[in-house]
């Protein structure tokens, strides 16, 4: 019938535009979620992106690095939303951290500065989509030769702490403001710092690790795989990890996915 026939055209049409959105937003992504390299100074970095299956679910996940006279300074987060403008949102944080991890001394600097761009830039995309741009975030700064690190955590799912056979969720002390709601929650940051030796490893990761569930509606337990899995090497964790959440999730993510594993080296400690 005609009724038929317009239905189908118009799920066909749909369906084409969802495809067009996810080309254009997936080789956005590519530019966002640039290969890391593997080793800055003596910090081994590994990176790990999953996308989500549905077509309209391809989120705002990020992360960067940056080497800097502060240090190695690491970024990672989430824009809440989806679709493009969640893209784009992201790469505004991004592109702000890269010239502001450089010239700024401290971090609760650094991230105002992300702040007010993702404000800006919330304002400058349709009202309905603004309700949903804010992010959370997290910092960590690795100083040049230093033993400790420093990490400011706006809202985002904790780092997990690998020391040896030792495993660590690093919750904050204090909270920090999530990026785009300090007008309604105020300006608050706060920096912990906590040792970090050669051999030390740190797991950062978006809620799209914790929050994968399984048939039974289960979610994933990080910090317990973690701790069966502490004596990997960065890659082979993050390998690990990507296997077993396809696996958990029954071959079906969700929603999109970031990772980033981060081990503290000098040329005087071995590979384990």
């Amino acid at each position: 019938t005609l009724a038929a026939a317009y239905a189908s055209h118009l799920r066909l049409q749909r369906e084409e535009t969802l495809f067009q959105v996810r080309l254009v937003a997936d080789a956005a992504q590519k530019v966002l979620l640039r290969p890391l390299p593997h080793r800055v100074r003596d910090v081994e970095i590994e990176s790990l992106y999953l996308a989500a299956q549905e077509q309209a679910r391809i989120g705002g996940d990020f992360y960067e690095v940056a080497d800097t006279p502060h240090g190695v300074r690491l970024l990672i987060g989430d824009v809440r939303g989806k679709g493009l403008s969640a893209v784009g949102a992201a790469s505004a944080v991004t592109n702000c951290f890269r010239e502001n991890a450089y010239d700024q001394p401290d971090l609760r600097a650094v991230i105002r500065r992300i702040q007010s761009t993702v404000s800006r830039y919330s304002t400058s995309v349709p009202a309905d989509d603004q309700i949903e741009h804010f992010a959370t975030a997290l910092i960590v700064e690795i100083p040049h030769g230093g033993r400790h690190i420093s990490i400011l955590n706006c809202g985002h799912p904790p780092p997990v702490f690998l020391r040896g056979g030792e495993v660590q969720v690093l919750e904050p002390t204090l909270a920090s403001t999530p990026l785009n709601l300090s007008a309604l929650l105020g300006d608050h940051y706060h920096v912990d710092t906590t040792a970090f030796l050669p051999g030390d490893q740190m797991l950062l990761y978006t809620d799209g690790v914790t929050e994968t569930r399984d048939r039974a509606g289960e979610f994933f337990p990080l910090a317990d795989w973690t701790r069966r899995h502490n004596q990997a090497t960065p890659r082979e964790l993050l390998d690990r990890l990507h296997a077993d959440l396809f696996h958990y999730a029954g071959g079906r993510l969700d929603d999109d996915i970031a990772a980033l594993a981060v081990r503290y080296r000098n040329t005087g400690v071995p590979e384990r």
